[in-house]
């Protein structure tokens, strides 16, 4: 897939890009890997642990079209990974979460089809599914973006895909760390925001893993849904901090009690697969595509009338033990 192929990633210097470079520097012998970012520290660090040829580092915002322009010359594959991500600070400042998370989706879409990129896979959440929050619905106006933009590629052969998932277990900024450094750290208890809020689980790599293998199975228009566990938020606390009594904080602004990653309404669009769903494009277009059946030769069949899938009632929940296995190490 990635053999000889420039690639691009938006947001690289994260926990996802950084993940993702390695992971495809160790599988693939890319020609070129593209660091996209604005953070001059964290790209200077980046360069410290990845030292290889093919390796290339690009100051930029995804805000800025033109430079993102520059960046995509004879790029074949993108990831866009870059988005502000932390739901109260985009409650507190909605116009900076919309001109990052839609505008840069926007500018994104437009230098891949001004540079005849082949493919481009967008990163979404859960948090997009049925929004309540403005990160969720800047990122749900992302997935729109992403969608659409398969009819108007005309003759080209430009296409573009969204990949949705949960928390990922170890990122920055997700509980995991934070609770790992408050044990750390000789914390007497453990801050929990509601004792009944449950959440989807993802580890990075397999959000790596599961972003190559959108690129193999799209066509262009999906929404790519993982299968993955849930985790009560209690039951994590238990894990990472066993004996400590658990403190409660109340819901942070814009939060929900349980996330969703298939409505109902979505539902009706919905493929599902052994591993992951598929929600399947609302419009048509212009050139048709059988997604029943992808492009590693995958089959899906519709999912039954009225088919969600909620964090609460996902029929796969992680014991402590095995939250504390996916924690371990990880920070």
């Amino acid at each position: 897939m990635f053999n000889d192929r420039s690639i691009l990633v938006t947001g690289g210097t994260g926990s996802f890009g950084r993940k993702f470079i390695a992971t495809v520097l160790q599988r693939y012998k890319p020609r070129r890997v593209i660091v996209y970012s604005r953070d001059e520290l964290k790209q200077y660090e980046m360069q410290q642990e990845f030292r290889q040829d093919e390796m290339r580092f690009f100051i930029g915002d995804v805000r800025d079209g033109e430079r993102l322009k520059q960046a995509m010359r004879d790029v074949d594959f993108v990831v866009h990974a870059a988005a502000l991500k932390q739901v109260p600070a985009a409650e507190y400042n909605p116009s900076e979460c919309i001109r990052t998370n839609v505008g840069g989706a926007e500018n994104v879409i437009a230098a891949a089809l001004a540079n005849g990129v082949q493919k481009v896979v967008a990163l979404s959440t859960d948090k997009a599914a049925s929004p309540i929050n403005l990160y969720g619905a800047t990122k749900l106006l992302s997935d729109k973006l992403f969608v659409a933009a398969n009819n108007t590629v005309g003759k080209q052969a430009t296409r573009f895909a969204v990949v949705r998932y949960g928390n990922v277990v170890g990122s920055r900024g997700s509980v995991v760390p934070l609770f790992a450094k408050l044990v750390a750290d000789g914390a007497r208890e453990l801050p929990i925001t509601d004792r009944r809020m449950t959440r989807f689980w993802i580890t990075l790599q397999e959000g790596v893993d599961f972003v190559i293998k959108a690129f193999e199975r799209m066509y262009g228009g999906e929404l790519f849904v993982p299968k993955i566990p849930s985790a009560l938020i209690t039951d994590l606390a238990t894990a990472m901090g066993p004996g400590l009594p658990h403190r409660i904080i109340g819901i942070r602004p814009g939060e929900k009690l349980h996330e969703m990653m298939i409505s109902r309404d979505d539902s009706l669009h919905t493929l599902e697969f052994p591993d992951h769903y598929v929600i399947t494009p609302s419009i048509r277009f212009v050139h048709g595509n059988d997604y029943a059946c992808n492009g590693r030769g995958e089959t899906g069949v519709p999912v039954p009338e009225g088919f969600k899938y909620v964090s609460d009632t996902n029929p796969r929940y992680l014991t402590p033990q095995e939250i504390l296995a996916l924690s371990t190490g990880l920070v």
